[in-house]
Order: C-alpha cells, then structure tokens, then sequence
C-alpha cells in the first residue's frame, strides 16, 4: 500500500467527512469514494476510522452544527425508545449517534443479546412490526444478523433505519472495552439518557 502525502490525506478526509455528513455514506465506503472522486487509485493507504472521526466533526461544527443537534437529538430519541422496548435483550446502542456525531442521514445500530437468536424475531412478529432481516458489520468486523425497521421522528425529513443486531446472550464480554481514546464504544439506556442531559458538546 502507498502512504499518503500530508496534504492528500487531508483533501481526502475532508471528502469523505462531507460524503458522512451529506450523503450519510459509512465510513469505510465514504473514504473509497472519496480516493476514487480523487483520482487516488486503489492501492493508497486509507486514513483510519478515528482520523475521519475528527474530520467529521470539524465538517458538522463549520457547515451544520445546529441542524445536526437536532437530528443527533431526534435520533437519540428514537434508539432509546427501542432501547425501552427491548430491555429484556440488553441493548447497548454505538456508531454515530452514541457518539455524537450522527446527522439525519444516519442509520440507528443496537446490539441485541439473546438467549435464543430467534427471540428478538419473535418479539417483533408479536408486536407486528415490519422488518427486514440482512446483516451488518459488527463491533469485531464479523458479519452480524440483523432485523431492519423503519421508524420516524417528527423532527426529521426522512424515516430512520435502525438495525437491531443478533448477538449471543455472552458476546457482551468486551463490548464495552475503551476504544483507542479511552471512549466507551457503546453504551445501555442509562448511559444514553446520561448522554442526552448532558450540556452540549459534553455528550460525544
């Protein structure tokens, strides 16, 4: 792989962080767009995950700070009330809106941890709730089976994707292991509560 100049590895962050924040692209897939929007070819090294971090953050606080403290609040909202309805499964919430950086655009993902893998299933089924089963990248970077539904918020344009992840009743062992910042890396409903009280800009 070629190492990035300096000032390349910053015109491609700076493109990746609009395509996060604009176009609500995942981090992985914003990054290849931006080498290829470019012309960076497909051997470059990538910046990584927390490098973006940054430059999203930078993005939101010149383009758009208080449109995405309205979405990130909304979006809170939202996971919370299913974070409430399905307690008996231990959900942890992470990504953008745990940390504080999720804009309109972004989808909800919730870690799921069940005795039986069908149960969360079930509990949709019960309560007649659409959802689309798939799966999604987990915390380790393994695929994980997922439901999909679709919710709304009154103060957001577009309905919100929230993906509730199937884990085992045991695969919360290092979920909640600091991350290279010392950051929690997702948090229970106390901890998002606890967030979303806190003054602005203490909550990320």
């Amino acid at each position: 792989m070629k190492a990035l100049r300096d000032d390349a590895a910053a015109d491609l962050l700076a493109v990746a962080a609009r395509l996060v924040v604009e176009d609500g692209l995942e981090y992985g897939p914003a990054k290849q767009r931006a080498a290829r929007q470019l012309g960076l070819g497909a051997r470059v090294a990538l910046p990584d995950n927390l490098a973006l971090e940054e430059a999203v953050r930078e993005h939101i606080a010149i383009f758009c700070p208080e449109e995405q403290a309205r979405a990130l609040q909304a979006l809170r909202e939202v996971a919370l009330k299913w974070m409430e309805r399905v307690a008996d499964f231990r959900p942890m919430v992470g990504g953008a809106v745990w940390h504080g950086t999720a804009t309109e655009h972004s989808d909800i993902y919730l870690q799921l941890f069940c005795d039986d893998p069908k149960a969360a299933e079930w509990r949709l089924l019960d309560r007649q709730v659409d959802y689309h089963p798939g799966t999604v990248t987990g915390w380790r970077g393994e695929p994980v089976d997922a439901l999909t539904v679709r919710d709304r918020h009154p103060d957001l344009v577009h309905p919100v994707l929230l993906h509730l992840m199937i884990h085992d009743r045991d695969d919360d062992r290092g979920a909640l292991r600091p991350d290279a910042l010392g950051r929690a890396p997702r948090g229970d409903a106390a901890a998002l509560r606890a967030r979303m009280a806190a003054p602005a800009g203490a909550s990320s």
